[in-house]
């Protein structure tokens, strides 16, 4: 046996580093578009490390474990997801909802307020409350950002065609130059000024595909304080993401 010759390190779909005593598991993925190592916490899931495609997983590894303080530092303020379950607390519109099961069959979920406590009734069996509640938001965020998108429509002089909720990982918004915008339903746990942002945003799109100096002149002819929006995406946006699964 040719002691000098060893086959390569396979790559493992993830593994396990020790952080404050407590084991974490790290998802591990080859992006082929990716030209470095690179350690990462997603919206949603644990921390993720990308390789390269020529990547090694012992480079890997030592990077990983170079990084582990940085991990260390993000891992505890993570977000958690709010439990769309009876009992838990939900935001709607930027406001925190306490969720309680009516246990009724049939209607559709309320507004109101117990005690003081603003408040979503939510009817159905407990195993559907989240699934309930899930549609219900989407319902209530397509009302109001084809709301707020018509608005910016009329104020650029653009034509929107069709708006549709969508429950992407990452995004808040997309929009193709046909006239086609897909919004984030979950724009609608956060404060309105957030939504009409995002809005803003997509709508101006139609005007210049691009993040050009011209683009975000276009967002703040029909939005003047569009960065209250956009910077408090930037410091609450993971959080926000993290709502609904």
């Amino acid at each position: 046996m040719n002691l000098f010759f060893r086959s390569k390190p396979k790559i493992p779909a993830s593994t396990v580093i020790e952080i404050d005593g407590e084991p974490v598991t790290v998802t591990v993925r080859v992006n082929a578009r990716a030209k470095s190592y690179r350690l990462s916490i997603p919206h949603s899931g644990g921390p993720l490390l990308t390789l390269p495609p020529h990547g090694k997983w012992a480079e890997a590894e030592g990077f990983l474990h170079r990084h582990r303080n940085w991990l260390a530092a993000r891992i505890h303020r993570a977000p958690t997801a709010a439990s769309f379950s009876d009992g838990g607390v939900v935001p709607l519109r930027g406001v925190d909802h306490a969720i309680v099961g009516t246990g009724k069959l049939r209607g559709r979920v309320e507004v109101t307020e117990i005690d003081g406590v603003p408040t979503l009734l939510v009817p159905g069996a407990p195993e559907h409350t989240a699934r309930r509640l899930t549609d219900w938001f989407k319902d209530e965020a397509h009302a109001d950002l084809v709301a707020r998108t018509a608005i910016h429509a009329a104020r650029l002089g653009v034509v929107v065609k069709t708006i549709k909720m969508r429950s992407q990982a990452s995004r808040w918004g997309s929009c193709s130059s046909s006239g086609n915008i897909n919004y984030n339903w979950r724009l609608v746990l956060a404060p309105p000024f957030v939504l009409d942002y995002v809005a803003a945003h997509e709508v101006a799109h139609l005007v210049e595909m691009n993040h050009s100096p011209a683009f975000w002149a276009t967002v703040t002819r029909t939005l003047p304080d569009m960065d209250r929006g956009r910077a408090w995406l930037k410091a609450h946006g993971r959080q926000l993401m993290a709502h609904g699964g």
